[in-house]
């Protein structure tokens, strides 16, 4: 099955040791391609060597292709520099992605009013550039669905790693934003088969979030690329689709909003 992980963060400390083994065990199970999704400038520039080390899927990796942004979590660190960073990062063509960016009311581990800002910047550039955002929102719904029915036109995406409440997702759809599943609809605690319900076939995602959020059977392990097919699998059984079509169709549909070509 043709299968890409629309959101790994693999640039980070949880891989340093095994990355080409992860890398060569995502290919293995059929993964074609992983987009590594940044969280701060310095994980940006991360995400953009390993893209420039891996440009096409070999038989002992997949493709990589970098996003550059700043997590909520990070969002105090946003200043006039990091800006200037990210500026420089998001005119590589190799960064297909502006983010992870949004709101994290959950752990506050930055000033709501510098998530806002940081989130609504992150928005406007991708507007701009014509580059999808990948958006994160953990309790923050009446804030993230304003701030996307207030960005600028032209505005592509996805929610990723969606857990939030109607609200969200339909200010996300009503934008034209794409909707990613991670391994989260595999947890028995997991009460949200209406969204998945909702999401139409051709803005469906489906992700990992490694090293994160690792699905059954792996729940408790380090997330990675590979496990991203027992996520698909659930989603298949979910939507009533075969596995193989909805390997086919995810996709295709993260193909088209990063830009990745038919291959």
């Amino acid at each position: 099955m043709p299968l890409i992980d629309s959101h790994c963060h693999l640039a980070d400390d949880a891989f340093a040791s095994d990355r080409s083994d992860v890398l060569a065990r995502a290919r293995a199970a059929g993964v074609a391609a992983v987009v590594c999704v940044a969280d701060t400038v310095e994980a940006s520039a991360r995400c953009l060597e390993l893209a420039g080390a891996h440009p096409a899927a070999t038989e002992a990796a997949p493709r990589l292709v970098a996003t550059a942004g700043l997590h909520p979590h990070h969002a105090s660190a946003f200043d006039a520099a990091a800006a200037a960073a990210l500026e420089r990062l998001l005119a590589d063509p190799r960064v297909v992605a502006v983010g992870e960016t949004g709101l994290d009311y959950h752990y506050d581990r930055s000033p709501r009013e510098a998530q806002r800002t940081a989130f609504a910047w992150h928005l406007a550039q991708a507007a701009a550039r014509g580059k999808p955002v990948i958006v994160h929102s953990r309790e923050a719904d009446e804030d993230t669905a304003r701030l996307l029915a207030e960005a600028p036109s032209g505005l592509t995406g996805v929610l990723h790693c969606f857990s939030a409440g109607r609200a969200v997702l339909e200010a996300a759809l009503a934008r034209g934003l794409a909707v990613s599943f991670s391994g989260m609809i595999t947890f028995r605690s997991w009460d949200q088969a209406w969204a998945v319900a909702a999401v139409p076939d051709e803005r469906l995602l489906v992700e990992t979030d490694a090293p994160y959020l690792a699905p059954a059977p792996h729940r408790g392990a380090r997330n990675e690329p590979a496990f991203v097919a027992a996520t698909a699998a659930r989603l298949a059984a979910l939507r009533d689709a075969a596995p193989e079509r909805l390997a086919e169709l995810t996709a295709a549909n993260a193909r088209r909003l990063f830009g990745l070509g038919s291959g």
